[in-house]
């Protein structure tokens, strides 16, 4: 097994990725706190751009807890049928709605234990929400994120919970809160699961990945 990075390369490592993006965003298409943790609830087992298509008229007239139970499960249902699940999802996302006006007078929480109390919300979704809408410095640990960790043993685990425990340890706190967005972007972009695009990643020297391929 390669070395872990050391504090100095992971260091350099979110300053280049930094310099690429300074103010990283998600991928998603959302307009206030409801909307991303719909929107993040509905891409499980999605791409983004599925779910941004499926979405784009569904916001404008359900961008509230209240509203999305006046348009009813059958019309929730109408706009996110071409997303994966949406059975499953509809369900999920009008019972989280219920909760919310019944609990928490239509606000989204800002803790943990209250987001993931909602139907549909795993601890992926309720970090993503923690992070980018409240500004908590949370690793929202995704196929990507295991991915880029594990393989260039910037955090390494077996799970997404072990990865994200790890990461919260080794990630200077100048660059903990844009961390996860910049490790989804360098994953979904540039360090490919099949054939990771070597050649142009900014970060090629400071990673130990045995099958990378050699840069040009």
């Amino acid at each position: 097994m390669s070395k872990k990075m050391t504090k100095a390369q992971i260091t350099e490592f979110f300053t280049r990725l930094q310099s690429q993006a300074p103010e990283p965003t998600s991928d998603l298409d959302w307009t206030n706190a409801y909307t991303l943790l719909v929107a993040v609830t509905l891409s499980a087992q999605a791409t983004d751009v599925g779910v941004n298509k499926a979405t784009k008229a569904l916001f404008k007239i359900a961008d509230t807890p209240q509203k999305m139970i006046d348009l009813g499960i059958d019309g929730l249902k109408s706009h996110i049928k071409t997303i994966g699940l949406y059975n499953t999802k509809a369900k999920n996302v009008m019972a989280a709605a219920e909760i919310l006006v019944g609990e928490h007078d239509g606000i989204v929480p800002q803790t943990r234990e209250e987001l993931m109390a909602l139907p549909g919300v795993g601890r992926k979704t309720a970090n993503v929400v923690l992070n980018v809408v409240f500004g908590q410095p949370t690793m929202a640990v995704d196929t990507h994120i295991f991915r880029v960790s594990n393989r260039m043993n910037l955090a390494r685990g077996k799970t997404p919970d072990k990865v994200e425990q790890a990461l919260l340890k080794v990630v200077p706190d100048e660059f903990a809160l844009h961390a996860h967005n910049w490790l989804i972007l360098h994953g979904r972009y540039t360090c490919k699961a099949r054939t990771p695009l070597c050649g142009e990643c900014i970060v090629h020297d400071l990673c130990s990945y045995k099958e990378k391929i050699k840069k040009q």
